[in-house]
């Protein structure tokens, strides 16, 4: 298990529960103990339990080394309310688990959690069978930078395309279809859909994403509303952080250099401080990256390994683009916040038993992602994507321009086409995607020996049909080549009446000699 982590796709987080469940029953060492007088076979105490499954939660790619001791306690607990696990006497269905030496056992039979139904309601098969064949009809993506301002106007003039009036030319019958918002907005869900799918590598988002989800107005408003920082920038005050929030936030990330509290000092006043923070992000009514896009957020873990890294701020960058532009913001100060105090090593500690960074991980964790239902690997699944948050919070809160490039050049490309075809050619000459599949490793061998072969052959036609080249020339690159691959040039002109055709005399070529043997000369004396 250590090196396996849970299959990508829908319900990953109940998956991970019934994989790891497994794992703790068939691998969790049972021995005999001594309590109160009496002896006890094939059970373990709460502490060794704790140590064993401690281990390999920090040994495991789907949790890491960020995992506490504490929050193993809270997964034993888990265990013991579902089940997993009960006390010597039988007991379970509670959480009153302790790190101590009080002796559990597993039951009989170990329950796996039902995977909730695959099967998406009618009308959504409808909208995204319709959205996925649209999803083949964009153009190659293109990744060129382009400079804040030019982002701006092209998204500008995105919003203001208006309806063009639909004409008809008697004399060629040319159409000219409108370029709606309407369209424009499906483009951008369409490009995004793409992107993320290849990113994550699943056969399918049906699960993961829905296009509904998407929401191209809360995009194009994290795009351009940025400041000089990057940070998204509300038009709607009463849905930013109230002041003494920011000011409290302010107050932390540039601690002690920074002080608008507008209030005294005091020992103690920066746990205070943390605390006021700590305790409003706690109390709003849904994680930051909502429960909506829980199941997406999830899925992403598997890329936060360190060979991976580029691409899971990649995918991080698309999907928090998807948020709320206040869910945005929210999420963007907080972990430039805790970034910040994790690394100011002149912030006093703020926790008697916990270095800042692991306070900062399992304080802010719960409020980052969760899941609307109660799901077991909750705090361990948002404790690992926080912290890889926190280490690259200015990467994955740079905007993707070339979502937005992307996006041009298909009006772009949908405009030209309206107006040099018929509307029933249009769809034949859009380009499509095609996607990489997999293939063993023979049938690699076969296509990479056919593929430099033909590239070689074509090698050879382009040196026969070079009108450029002169008789001598010609003849010279043919023997080099001849001498270089023999059997392409064998299979060419298998005759030396065919290369005679191509210089419409006798050959000067010649064709080479499988076998050379030297001649034998009998002595003429006697």
């Amino acid at each position: 298990m250590e090196g396996r982590p849970a299959a990508p796709g829908p319900y990953r987080a109940t998956k991970l529960w019934n994989e790891i469940t497994k794992y703790f029953r068939a691998g969790m060492p049972l021995r005999k103990h001594r309590q109160h007088f009496k002896k006890h076979g094939s059970c373990f105490s709460a502490s060794e339990a704790v140590d064993w499954l401690h281990e390999v939660l920090r040994n495991n790619s789907n949790f890491g080394p960020e995992v506490t001791r504490q929050q193993t306690v809270q997964l034993l607990r888990k265990f013991l309310k579902n089940h997993v696990i009960e006390d010597i006497k039988g007991r379970w269905g509670s959480e009153n688990l302790e790190d101590n030496g009080a002796l559990y056992r597993f039951p009989s039979t170990s329950p796996v959690k039902p995977l909730p139904s695959l099967c998406p309601p009618k009308e959504n098969l409808e909208n995204f069978s319709r959205d996925k064949e649209r999803l083949f009809k964009l153009p190659h993506l293109s990744r060129r930078t382009f400079k804040k301002h030019e982002l701006l106007q092209s998204l500008e003039n995105l919003e203001k395309t208006n309806p063009d009036i639909i004409e008809e030319n008697k004399e060629d019958t040319l159409h000219r279809k409108e370029i709606s918002q309407e369209y424009v907005q499906e483009t951008w869900r369409n490009i995004i859909l793409i992107h993320l799918q290849t990113i994550l590598g699943l056969p399918s988002l049906e699960e993961v994403l829905q296009p509904t989800q998407i929401v191209p107005e809360y995009v194009m408003y994290n795009m351009t509303n940025t400041s000089k920082h990057g940070v998204v920038i509300l038009q709607n005050k009463s849905e930013d952080l109230p002041h003494w929030v920011l000011s409290a936030m302010k107050c932390l990330a540039y601690w002690p250099r920074n002080n608008d509290m507008s209030q005294p000092t005091y020992s103690g006043f920066e746990r205070d401080v943390f605390r006021t923070v700590a305790d409003y992000f706690l109390n709003l009514p849904e994680p930051l990256l909502t429960f909506e896009y829980y199941e997406l957020f999830v899925n992403i873990l598997d890329l936060l390994q360190p060979h991976l890294e580029r691409i899971a701020v990649e995918a991080l960058q698309i999907c928090c683009l998807l948020l709320p532009p206040p869910n945005r913001r929210k999420i963007q100060l907080l972990m430039r916040m805790i970034s910040r105090i994790s690394e100011n090593v002149d912030m006093p500690r703020l926790h008697d038993a916990m270095g800042t960074r692991s306070l900062m991980i399992q304080t802010f964790s719960r409020c980052v992602l969760c899941c609307a239902e109660e799901v077991d690997l909750d705090e361990l699944l948002s404790t690992r994507l926080v912290s890889f948050l926190m280490d690259h919070q200015q990467e994955v809160f740079k905007v993707p321009t070339y979502l937005q490039v992307a996006v041009r050049d298909h009006i772009e490309y949908m405009k030209m086409a309206q107006c040099k075809y018929p509307k029933e050619e249009i769809c034949a000459i859009l380009p499509t995607y095609s996607y990489c599949k997999q293939i063993t490793p023979q049938e690699f061998e076969e296509q990479k020996v056919s593929t430099s072969q033909a590239a070689v052959a074509e090698l050879l036609e382009n040196i026969i049909k070079d009108k450029n080249l002169s008789v001598k020339d010609k003849r010279k690159k043919l023997k080099q080549f001849q001498k270089e691959y023999p059997l392409i040039y064998q299979n060419r002109f298998p005759t030396t009446e065919n290369e005679a055709m191509l210089f419409e005399n006798k050959p000067t070529i010649k064709q080479p000699m499988l076998s050379l043997r030297k001649p034998r000369f009998r002595s003429l004396r006697y």
